[in-house]
């Protein structure tokens, strides 16, 4: 018999990629919601939606993203990265479902000198990164044997992300400034997606927090010149700058490449190089004609 998935912020980078690789796996039967369908900031939303249906999996891809807006937004970040998780915990632990929760790499401060492993002292440096740990430390306390992703640099052919941004920028502008001594690794979502569906087909629930991105390491100024590079842009300059000379709201790590021989020990699994994963997307953006944000 099918297992019943629950997907929150279905229609995300991440929530779009779930419906993809789900398609046609006849092992599961999605039920994709957004705030539309279900209102997670709502504890009686979430009661009633699982009075009303059997849930066996939960996958919360709903988050407040916007990590300098939340720095003056601090309440509604808080109940979509926190209370909101803590809801669906709780309901998931009435009702004997398991839970799949996605965090980030700005639960660490970037002060490390080698890529954070999951047992790293986290000291997040942003209102975003504070209500996903607070987020992560709710989860666990109510349902000690969830999965929780931490992830970073996402993106995808769907929604806004930094691809898609450098690739308008780069046919628009003649010359760009992007930051290079912000290190890290990108995150296609069509990757984690497929790691999501790991955790969900593996013979034995392997709970804990694991580290995805794919590999290799990176500034956003070296992925900027791979975006244009992949994308056949030579008419605009990108040269690169310091963080201090583009200061943004929320202060972000300098370093946060993650380790990830957790993920790939205990699932037996390989994940894709940066590059390729972006040689991909950028492919299916094009072909999509999913540019325009």
């Amino acid at each position: 018999m099918a297992k019943t998935v629950l997907i929150t912020g279905a229609n995300g980078q991440l929530g779009n990629e779930m419906r993809l690789v789900l398609d046609g796996n006849d092992a599961f039967s999605p039920i994709f919601t957004d705030v539309q369908e279900l209102d997670i900031t709502s504890k009686e939303a979430i009661d009633a939606f699982f009075a009303n249906h059997h849930i066996d999996y939960v996958v919360n891809c709903a988050a407040y993203t916007a990590v300098d807006n939340a720095e003056d937004n601090v309440e509604l970040c808080s109940r979509l990265n926190a209370d909101a998780v803590e809801y669906l915990a709780q309901a998931a632990k009435r009702h004997g479902a398991k839970m799949v929760q996605i965090s980030t790499d700005y639960v660490f401060n970037g002060a490390n000198f080698r890529p954070y492993r999951e047992d790293d002292e986290t000291s997040p440096c942003s209102v975003y990164g504070s209500t996903k740990l607070d987020g992560e430390h709710r989860l666990l306390q109510c349902l000690p044997d969830a999965v929780i992703f931490r992830t970073a640099w996402l993106y995808s052919p769907f929604g806004k992300n930094f691809v898609k941004t450098m690739l308008n920028l780069g046919r628009t502008k003649e010359t760009l400034s992007v930051i290079f001594d912000q290190v890290g690794t990108p995150t296609y979502a069509k990757d984690l997606a497929l790691a999501i569906m790991n955790v969900l087909t593996a013979e034995q629930w392997h709970s804990g927090v694991y580290h995805f991105s794919d590999e290799g390491a990176i500034s956003w100024y070296d992925f900027t010149k791979a975006i244009h590079r992949i994308a056949g842009i030579t008419t605009c300059d990108v040269k690169p700058c310091t963080t201090a000379e583009y200061p943004t709201k929320a202060k972000r790590p300098h370093f946060s490449v993650l380790d990830k021989s957790k993920y790939k020990t205990t699932f037996n699994a390989s994940i894709p190089y940066w590059e390729d994963s972006l040689r991909e997307c950028i492919n299916r953006i094009e072909n999509l004609s999913l540019i325009h944000i």
